[in-house]
């Protein structure tokens, strides 16, 4: 017969293992399953999570997840800083933690730390940066289409500029995947969303040159030349370089800055807000609205003289 004693004893025992002595890393393979399957994060977005985590880990140690203290936070930021990291990175490793705390307290029932105890760092927003209507023009002009590495370049910008898409969102575009007819096409957008963007003719246009031009069957809009793969977004960064030199323009020159282009004339267009989130991809408006209301700062100062009057 059962010592009644005893089994309580082993239960309480083995309550207690599964509550602590937890060590991060034995719990982190388990937590970016779950970023994937459950949360359906992108493939991107969970390789930066591993890679916060890591970076925390390596900063703090491999500590049980039930003895995470606001202690450590305030000695992560202190250590990263001193590195010379900036903000942005910071924050980024401090929200990769306030996730896995959620999942270890609210998946696997362990008592942590409640994540909104850590606070992330405080980012100064930047001004944004986008390229005028002229100096898109100067940069256009600096690429020689007789080139099918260059033409193709080309067919890239004005997808960019005539959809407002992310280089991965371009990038990762199939045949398939355009409606010409409609001028529009359903992508997995950030965050593993489905989404629909819309094509200007000329996008469309430049698309079509350049796909006449190719002989391979490859699904893939944008690829290498030779043997032909999908092009990544590492594959561009020389491209812009190289033009942006060419064209003497002094800003930053990234397929970012021409999503900012996009978004900014929109907006001096007098596009409403609403419709300009849905165009970008925004899960949240706030996130629109921190980017590009007010950008103009011209229009403000006239704004302000013709509307102020104490």
């Amino acid at each position: 017969m059962k010592n009644p004693k005893k089994s309580l004893e082993c239960n309480a025992f083995y309550d207690k293992l599964t509550r602590s002595g937890r060590p991060m890393s034995t719990l982190i393979d388990g937590f970016l399953e779950y970023a994937q399957y459950e949360m359906n994060f992108s493939p991107r977005t969970v390789f930066k999570y591993q890679e916060s985590l890591g970076w925390f880990i390596r900063d703090i140690g491999d500590k049980d997840v039930s003895a995470l203290s606001v202690e450590d936070f305030v000695r992560l930021k202190k250590l990263m800083i001193e590195r010379g990291v900036g903000q942005a990175r910071i924050a980024s490793v401090v929200f990769a933690m306030r996730s896995f705390l959620n999942y270890c307290g609210n998946f696997l029932g362990l008592a942590t730390l409640n994540p909104k105890q850590i606070r992330p760092p405080r980012i100064v927003r930047r001004e944004v940066i986008f390229l005028t209507k002229e100096e898109i023009e100067i940069f256009l002009g600096t690429i020689n289409v007789s080139q099918m590495k260059d033409l193709r370049f080309r067919a890239v910008v004005e997808t960019i500029l005539g959809t407002g898409m992310r280089i991965r969102e371009v990038l990762a575009l199939n045949r398939k995947d355009i409606n010409w007819k409609k001028k529009e096409a359903k992508i997995i957008g950030k965050g593993n969303k489905e989404r629909r963007v819309f094509f200007t003719d000329r996008a469309l246009e430049w698309i079509r040159r350049y796909l006449e031009k190719r002989h391979d069957l490859c699904e893939a809009v944008f690829v290498t030349n030779g043997i032909p793969r999908r092009l990544t977004p590492g594959d561009m960064w020389r491209f812009f370089k190289r033009h942006r030199e060419k064209a003497k323009i002094m800003k930053r020159l990234t397929p970012h800055i021409l999503r900012h282009t996009v978004a900014t004339n929109l907006v001096f267009n007098g596009c409403p807000i609403v419709h300009v989130k849905e165009i970008l991809g925004h899960e949240r408006l706030d996130t629109t609205c921190k980017y590009y209301l007010g950008v103009d700062k011209e229009l403000a100062k006239k704004a302000h003289r013709e509307y102020l009057d104490l």
